[in-house]
């Protein structure tokens, strides 16, 4: 199992979907189940051996940039900072290759949050990387297991553990689960500029090097009001 020592937090979105939550704080910082949605990325990457974090910020950056002052513990932060535009999943990673370094990363959307104890989804991911065929490896939840994702599904996974998106297929088994491992050879070429990480993932998927791994966990998905609501009353249950 590789050590990955690194990741990157997209957090510079504007939370359209999460008004009027979102008129007063970034999305990153809205807090579900006591504590922010950032912190449950952040968290969760210590859990699973990251020491050093880029978070991107845009919307209420200086909100954001004194949030992560005043964390403690791992992992140390680097501030990508967007103000002057959102470059969206993909320009945004690019912008910070130069701390990403040249190794896998795991790569964090800050909307999602799951059912789990330490890092074993994490670990999981680790385990499933094969950097001879893979450039991108992604968390893929069951559709079946998820909360606040209402669409028809993203992608099926192959019996070979390769992606592939819904297509025109009516329905897919999976939700991309919001966590990656990404080898920064696949951003090889591109420059900061404006562009989504499925411009990425369908380029790899046409190699075959995008690969996935199901997570083990209840998903949660954590986009609009509704879902906050509900993810706030599933993480209230009595544990049994």
């Amino acid at each position: 199992m590789i050590a990955i020592r690194k990741a990157m937090a997209l957090a510079a979105g504007l939370g359209t979907r999460m008004r009027p939550i979102t008129n007063e704080r970034p999305k990153a910082l809205v807090e579900v189940g006591g504590k922010t949605l950032l912190d449950w990325a952040l968290d969760r990457f210590a859990a699973g051996g990251v020491e050093h974090c880029v978070v991107n910020v845009h919307h209420f950056a200086d909100m954001m940039e004194a949030h992560l002052d005043a964390r403690t513990g791992a992992p140390r932060i680097t501030v990508s900072d967007e103000r002057g535009e959102v470059l969206e999943t993909g320009g945004g990673v690019v912008k910070a290759l130069p701390e990403l370094g040249s190794d896998p990363v795991f790569i964090a959307n800050i909307d999602a949050i799951w059912e789990e104890e330490g890092a074993a989804s994490l670990d999981g991911l680790r385990a499933a990387w094969d950097g001879a065929r893979m450039d991108a490896l992604l968390l893929l939840a069951p559709m079946d297991a998820t909360l606040g994702f209402d669409g028809p599904g993203d992608a099926f996974l192959d019996p070979g553990g390769q992606v592939r998106f819904r297509g025109e297929a009516d329905r897919a088994p999976y939700a991309y689960a919001g966590v990656q491992i990404l080898h920064p050879r696949a951003l090889a070429g591109r420059s900061v500029s404006r562009f989504s990480m499925m411009e990425v993932w369908r380029e790899l998927a046409a190699k075959g090097r995008l690969h996935g791994a199901t997570l083990p966990a209840f998903w949660m998905h954590v986009g609009d009001p509704g879902a906050l609501a509900e993810a706030e009353a599933r993480l209230a249950r009595p544990t049994r």
